[in-house]
């Protein structure tokens, strides 16, 4: 197992060691300036928000360029953190995966090849690849084509086994199942579109041309492996009601609702049942499109003696980490988990791959004792990570080689570039804050956090937490907003600290459990 003593961790912890354990903010060692003080005043009337009523807060504000703690409301308390759990995660990723890591999907084939005649089974191997289209499947068909197969005797043999079978994680709940950010995790999956949610598939709605008949149902990509219950109905005028549901335990997908005559169709990401079935059944019918006969059955194995016949390579890490940070992509934190538990240790399972992560940013500053991660992307409930700890990692891997590639990875406020702003691009446009704050964002009912740098008008980087709990009102991403744009504000220089603009954001809409509401799917939020 990676293990490494880092010299900075002391000087880490030396930056949250001031930081108090109480619940009411205190200053650093130093007796607080002016500005602190004015500072301390700013966050604590943003918390005495009413929407924070009977909610629990915690939030942590450290200078990097000085080592001092400017804030600190129960940074020790540990909360509920969502996806801001996916800064751990992707650190440990880039360290010990490394950003040139890619992962590799392949066909092999056994038995004998002659003139065009391959008599044994054909094995599509799963590299863990979360980025995988339909196209990149029908590229690997036209290479065995390319290859001279042409009749394959045996099976087509999906092997998944890079990983463990256990597909959803810990603690997540039932009634997310059929939502796309809580995808089954297998190392040979699809993604619908370059959002790269894996395991799941894209089902679009559009009106028929006359009332009284269904509307017209598609998926993306097309596929054998999902069925369509088809219970909505095209009326002549009215309000769109098109709601998808995929039924547990299988891959029916209920389509109800209304649509009418010359409406936009509507569409939804819905997660399949068994992602490995899904790509074999879209792997195979590209083979036929490429005129390659499998005469056997699909099934599940791992091939003992296979000769490679075609090879996909994944985008590197450093790539990826745009579409998994900017959209908070939670199949890729889980399939990031379990490779790193693969490559560490051999056992692709999230025991493992927490192992890793836990060890990794531990020896990284963060007291490891004081939290607990049960999944790679900040799903589960039973998640806590105190506020300070968070502070302690961001501050540590400012001096990571691959710093610059992961910082530019996280969400920038207010910035309207979908995969720059990514779940910040609608937030603090206007501000201080925005193209300056770099921070990951986290959405579960009733938890919300955003965690990350700013850059603030004397040109310190401030590494900042802000986890808020048990909270009744539908949205606190105002409050956390006004916190960022006042660290972007803050200065030291002069006798006065600059007006700290405080604007009061609108509640964002409700969404499932577990989506990142802002604006990540168009069709969602």
């Amino acid at each position: 197992m990676h293990r490494r003593l880092f010299p900075r961790a002391l000087a880490v912890l030396a930056l949250v060691a001031t930081a108090a354990t109480a619940g009411a903010p205190t200053a650093t060692a130093e007796a607080p300036t002016p500005a602190q003080t004015r500072l301390h005043a700013t966050i604590d009337a943003i918390l005495a928000d009413s929407r924070l009523a009977g909610a629990q807060a915690g939030v942590v504000v450290v200078d990097t360029t000085t080592g001092q703690t400017l804030y600190d409301r129960n940074g020790d308390r540990r909360l509920i953190p969502a996806s801001n759990t996916k800064l751990l995660t992707s650190t440990a990723a880039m360290e010990l995966l490394g950003p040139g890591h890619r992962f590799t999907t392949d066909v092999a084939g056994d038995g004998v090849r002659r003139a065009g005649l391959l008599s044994g089974n054909l094995y599509l191997r799963g590299g863990g690849d979360p980025t995988m289209l339909a196209e990149d499947y029908d590229r690997l068909a036209a290479e065995v084509a390319a290859a001279g197969v042409r009749v394959v005797t045996g099976n087509l043999v999906a092997d998944d086994t890079r990983y463990d079978r256990t597909r959803l994680g810990p603690d997540w709940t039932w009634d997310d199942e059929s939502y796309y950010y809580a995808a089954q995790v297998s190392a040979l999956t699809v993604a619908p579109d370059t959002d790269y949610d894996a395991g799941t598939v894209i089902v679009h709605a559009a009106p028929a041309g006359q009332a009284g008949t269904p509307p017209k149902v598609t998926m993306t990509p097309a596929n054998g492996w999902l069925r369509i219950d088809n219970r909505a109905e095209t009326v002549a005028t009215g309000e769109t009601t098109i709601s998808f549901e995929r039924e547990h335990g299988g891959n029916t997908i209920v389509v109800t609702g209304q649509i009418a005559v010359g409406q936009a169709e509507e569409s939804d990401w819905m997660t399949v049942w068994e992602p490995t079935g899904y790509a074999a059944d879209i792997f195979r019918s590209a083979l036929h499109r490429h005129g390659v006969r499998v005469l056997g059955r699909t099934v599940l194995g791992h091939p003992d003696d296979a000769k490679l016949v075609a090879r996909h390579d994944s985008m590197p890490l450093a790539d990826l980490m745009v579409p998994f940070l900017k959209l908070s992509n939670n199949g890729h934190a889980e399939g990031l988990t379990k490779e790193l538990g693969r490559v560490l240790s051999g056992s692709g399972t999230w025991a493992a791959g927490l192992t890793a992560i836990g060890e990794y940013v531990g020896d990284s500053g963060m007291d490891t004792g004081t939290l607990r991660q049960r999944d790679g992307s900040g799903l589960s409930r039973r998640n806590m990570i105190p506020p300070a700890q968070f502070v302690a990692l961001l501050s540590a891997v400012r001096a990571e080689p691959w710093f610059d590639t992961w910082y530019a990875a996280l969400p920038v406020a207010g910035n309207p570039e979908r995969f720059v702003g990514g779940t910040l691009r609608s937030r603090m446009r206007g501000t201080a804050a925005a193209d300056n704050v770099h921070a990951k964002t986290g959405s579960l009912t009733g938890a919300s956090s955003l965690s990350g740098y700013a850059t603030d008008a004397d040109g310190h980087v401030l590494a900042f937490s802000v986890v808020l709990n048990n909270y009744l009102t539908s949205s606190v991403k105002g409050l956390e907003d006004q916190i960022a744009i006042a660290l972007a504000s803050y200065t030291e220089k002069g006798t006065t600290t600059a007006r700290l603009a405080v604007p009061t954001a609108p509640d964002s809409p409700r969404v499932p459990e577990g989506l990142e509401c802002s604006w990540v799917k168009p069709a969602v939020c």
